[in-house]
């Protein structure tokens, strides 16, 4: 008999306690937290980050591209997209170093159980962290989690328009990841 394996459980959480990007919740904006079962505890953050966005859905992509051009007419940076792109592809994980540019974001903390990435504009600032954490009891963990900062009422009206498919895209990278 053949069975359909159960997708990934992916539960809202709070942004993990201790990591490095809840230092960035005081005065935040927006910020939410996934997390689901590791399938690959042994790589570090940044390697299991390479592997979520090298996985982006089309669709992702292709939203990236619609929010890169309506954007350049509010005069907003044009991010490329989430996964990388010619002119910024996605390299060994070693070879990255703070500061450096992985897809849309720069790293701002690189550590084996944490990598926080972010990208600042002038209407928010915004912080993902992809962390990986052994509970004492049951599988390795992962969580994704995102911190934004707004500045100003395009940053308020732009998180509203993008939480929505924000959430969605999140719950799908990891969903894609555990299911690897």
């Amino acid at each position: 008999m053949h069975t359909t394996p159960h997708p990934p459980t992916i539960t809202t959480v709070a942004v993990p306690p201790g990591s490095a990007i809840a230092s960035a919740l005081p005065g935040a904006y927006f910020a939410d937290s996934y997390e689901t079962t590791d399938p690959d505890p042994a790589t570090s953050a940044l390697q299991a980050w390479l592997s979520t966005v090298a996985q982006v859905p089309g669709w992702t992509n292709r939203l990236m591209a619609l929010r890169n051009r309506l954007v350049r007419l509010a005069g907003l940076k044009d991010l490329g997209a989430l996964g990388g792109d010619a002119a910024h592809p996605l390299r060994d994980a070693a070879s990255y170093r703070v500061g450096d540019r992985v897809g849309i974001f720069r790293i701002r903390h690189l550590a084996d159980d944490e990598v926080v990435m972010g990208q600042d504009d002038r209407h928010l600032d915004v912080q993902v962290s992809l962390t990986k954490r052994q509970p004492p009891e049951g599988p390795p963990r992962v969580a994704l989690s995102t911190v934004v900062h707004v500045h100003n009422t395009l940053g308020r009206v732009y998180m509203a328009l993008v939480v929505p498919f924000h959430r969605r895209i999140v719950r799908t990278l990891l969903a894609r990841y555990a299911a690897r």
